[in-house]
Order: C-alpha cells, then sequence, then structure tokens
C-alpha cells in the first residue's frame, strides 16, 4: 500500500545507429510528473508529436515493437521500456530525433546504467499496481504461441521457447525477482538466423544491424560465394562458409542468451500495460506479436476493473480490532459501521463490513426488500478515513471527525444482506488545519458498490 510512483532524478542521452534504418539516432530520457506514465515524442517533426507508449498505439510487431499515430513511427522501443519497468520507473518522457530508438549493443544493459547514474527519484502518488486475481490467457494457434499470466504476490516472468536449430532447440529462462533484471537479463542480446538476414535486408530492414548489436546464428551452410555476398551486403569481414555456429564479436553470455532475450522483451511490452503488474506471467514461444495481444488484453482487463478490490484474507489477523476501533470512533450501535481494519498506510486505510440481516436500518428500508442505505455506505467510508487520520494523532480519543462537504457521488449496485463490504480510503492532500480531502470505495467482491469524495474536520471535543 506505500508503495510510490518512480522517475529519473535527471534527463540522460543514449545515442547510436538505428537497427532498421542505420541513422544515427538520439533518445533523450526524461524526469516526468506523477501519473504520467511512458510517453515517446518526436523532436525532429513539425510540432514534435507525442505517442502514448500503450498496448493499442503498437501499429507493427514484425521486427521489434513499433508505436504509432496517423503517419508518425517509432519502433525499437522494447529494450528501453524493459529496463524502466524493471527498475521501477513508472514516468518517463522519452525524446527522440528520428523513427527508432538506437539499437546500442542489442540489449537493455546499457539503460540500465545510465537510469542508475542518474538515480530514480520517488514521487507523493501511489503505485498502481494491477494485480492478477485470476488466470488471463492469451493463445495464437497458427504459431503455438501463447502467454499465461496467474496470480502471484510479485511480478515474475517464465519464457520457453523452441527453435528448428541444432544450436537453439529448447529454451527456458526465468526471472523470479524483478529486482535480478540488471544481473540476470538486461545484457541479453537480440538475435537473428543468418539465413533470415538477406530477406531482412530486401525488406529495407536491419540495415543498422552488424556484429557487434546481435546474436547471430549461422546453421544452416551456404556457399562460400553467397556468404561473401552477404558479408559484403553487412560491410562486416568475409567468413569461412564451413565454420557453422555463431558467428557474432562477442560470445554468448549464458547458453540460454536468446531465450533471456526473449524475457526482456516481454517485459518492454508488458510496460505498455501502462501499470506494474503483480502476478506471473508464463509465455511458450513468444514474440511481439503475442506480446501485444496480451498486453492490450490487459488493458481491457483493467478498464473494465480500473479500481481494484484491496485483497482481503480473513484468516489473517487485523491491524485493528473492533475494541481498537472502539477506542478511536465516538461511534457506538446502530452507529458503528466499520468492523475491523485489514490494513493501514501512510495515506490509505482498508476496512471491512459484514452485512447481516440484523442490521437495524433494514427494518425500514424496506422490509420486503432490505437494501442499505446509500448515505450509511459513505457514512462507513468516512469512519474509515476518520480512523487514517485519528490512528495518526495522540490521544485520538480526543477527537471527532466531522463531514464538511461530500462530491463525485456514485452508486452502483445495491447492498444486502449477506455482502461483505471492503473499503478503501485514501487521504488526497495532507491534513492542514484539522481538514483533509480523502477519496473512498466500497466494494463487494471484486466490484465497487459505491464511491465519493468527501472533506471533513478533525475536532478536539470540548
Amino acid at each position: 500500500m506505500n508503495t510510490k510512483q518512480n522517475t529519473l532524478k535527471g534527463s540522460f542521452s543514449m545515442c547510436g545507429k538505428g537497427l532498421h534504418t542505420g541513422l544515427m539516432l538520439t533518445v533523450t530520457f526524461n524526469p516526468a510528473p506523477e501519473n504520467t506514465g511512458y510517453k515517446i515524442q518526436r523532436i525532429d517533426l513539425d510540432g514534435q508529436p507525442i505517442i502514448d507508449a500503450v498496448a493499442e498505439n503498437v501499429v507493427d510487431t514484425r521486427r521489434g515493437t513499433v508505436v504509432g499515430k496517423g503517419d508518425i513511427r517509432i519502433s525499437t522501443i522494447e529494450h528501453a521500456l524493459s529496463a524502466l519497468y524493471a527498475l521501477g520507473i513508472d514516468n518517463c518522457l522519452m525524446q527522440v530525433n528520428g523513427p527508432e530508438f538506437p539499437i546500442l549493443d542489442g540489449s537493455a544493459v546499457m539503460y540500465v546504467d545510465k537510469i542508475k547514474e542518474v538515480g530514480i527519484e520517488e514521487q507523493a502518488a501511489p503505485k498502481d499496481y494491477y494485480i492478477i486475481r485470476k488466470k488471463i490467457e492469451v493463445k495464437d494457434e497458427e504459431t503455438g504461441s501463447c502467454i499465461t499470466i496467474l496470480p502471484d504476490e510479485e511480478f515474475s516472468v517464465t519464457a520457453m521457447c523452441s527453435f528448428e536449430s541444432k544450436f537453439i532447440n529448447s529454451q527456458f529462462a526465468t526471472l523470479e525477482n524483478v529486482a535480478d533484471f540488471e544481473q540476470e537479463i538486461s545484457a541479453a542480446r537480440t538475435f537473428v538466423f543468418l539465413r533470415d538476414i538477406e530477406p531482412l535486408l530486401n525488406a529495407n530492414l536491419i540495415k543498422g544491424g552488424d556484429m557487434d548489436n546481435a546474436i547471430i546464428i549461422y546453421e544452416r551452410q551456404t556457399s562460400q560465394e553467397n556468404l561473401d555476398r552477404l558479408a559484403d551486403l553487412l560491410k562486416v569481414a568475409r567468413m569461412d562458409a564451413s565454420n557453422l555456429g555463431y558467428i557474432q564479436h562477442k560470445p554468448l553470455q549464458w547458453e540460454n542468451e536468446c531465450t533471456r532475450h526473449k524475457l526482456l522483451d516481454i517485459i518492454g511490452d508488458m510496460a505498455l500495460i501502462g501499470k506494474p503488474i503483480k502476478g506471473r506471467i508464463v509465455a511458450t514461444r513468444p514474440g511481439h506479436s503475442i506480446n501485444n495481444k496480451f498486453a492490450r488484453l490487459m488493458r481491457k482487463e483493467i478498464k473494465k476493473h480500473d479500481v481494484q478490490a484491496p485483497i482481503y484474507d480473513p484468516n489473517e489477523e487485523p491491524i485493528m480490532d473492533v475494541n481498537r476501533i472502539r477506542e478511536l470512533l465516538p461511534h457506538r450501535y446502530p452507529m458503528q459501521l466499520v468492523d475491523k481494519i485489514i490494513a493501514v498506510g501512510p495515506t490509505s486505510i482498508v476496512g471491512v463490513k459484514n452485512i447481516t440481516s440484523n442490521e437495524p436500518f433494514f427494518t425500514g428500508h424496506f422490509p420486503e426488500e432490505p437494501v442499505m442505505p446509500g448515505v450509511l455506505q459513505i457514512e462507513a467510508m468516512a469512519q474509515c478515513g476518520g480512523l487514517l487520520i485519528l490512528n495518526s494523532l495522540d490521544e485520538p480519543e480526543r477527537y471527532s471527525t466531522y463531514f464538511m462537504k461530500i462530491d463525485g457521488v456514485k452508486f452502483r449496485q445495491k447492498v444486502v444482506p449477506g455482502d461483505t463490504l471492503l473499503f478503501r480510503v485514501e487521504q488526497l492532500n495532507p491534513m492542514r488545519h484539522g481538514i483533509c480531502s480523502m477519496r473512498g470505495y466500497m466494494f463487494v467482491g471484486d466490484h465497487v458498490v459505491s464511491e465519493a469524495t468527501f472533506t471533513a474536520q478533525i475536532v478536539k471535543n470540548k
């Protein structure tokens, strides 16, 4: 509950050639305000247009992730985004002077090094995790690709790849803890089979590819003449056509480096979901296309559950039981509307109320169709907010909380006997002169049933 959003402490730039265009490019990473997310700006174009780096703005996934708007394109963004996401950067403005990010060494390690060098700055707004509550899956029957996400307490990824190659047949790679990204994943380089290079060149791609920015796998022997011609096209030294294997300048860092890079790409493409995730991703034969389909599906899921219900385990001991609540609040039967508190942070609180058929208000509201009055739902949220504030005061029993203003009230569905209510109340600004504003949500199951913004005054009792 207490984790805050992060941005960069300062700006930094990366320069190098683009993988597909071969152009010399510079991308600059800048701090951004809270709740900005990732934005990419083409500073070489009129008006310097900005594109939100989100899944629905992806326009091509053939040889990398390309975002676009109208005729504007920005490609090869996934390595930078994987570094930002893995290091916990929530808000960043990226400015690039061309149609793609520089490829650098084909990995994310240089971005990681620069982020660590410039530093990470904590912001005031809370980090808005999306917590996976159920299995979500995307499959491509044609390719056999599949991405599944399962509930988990943290973010983790497993990638399983299968290639028709004696050099990399079946491999897997796992990142159990995102804190290990720097050491275990960030330096894994992109890769290509030699047999695919000429078709890519013919498609006007990989003009900036060379022996230093990709793993190159030479596994199907070709004639010396063909290999010489390809070397000349790439402007690299000619090689012996009989020597099969990995032919890039720097040897493999791990036996499964190619699959580690696939995992790196998954993280970069998951950054386009727009929220940090708590869940376990299992990817079979991943690629940018299936990654983007999955990220788009996750975006739709998040929109359906834009405000997530808190996790409630009735087996866990409460932070505050009914006795502690009565020490802080003056409310008693029939107006005590919070049974227990299950989580408290500096600016947020989560409470529980079990609705039974014996609630006194059901006698008249309504005898034949018992429904909890909306005004009491707001009162219950406010009591949670009062507990948040009073819990931080000395001698809280000497204070009372009073409504000053209620705004933005919405009732989405009925509350009836048998419902377990979960309240999540967030303090919107620091308390000044005894006055503070809060935003409250009330849930039954995974659904928001009511919400409101309210201002309250904390008054010392006479």
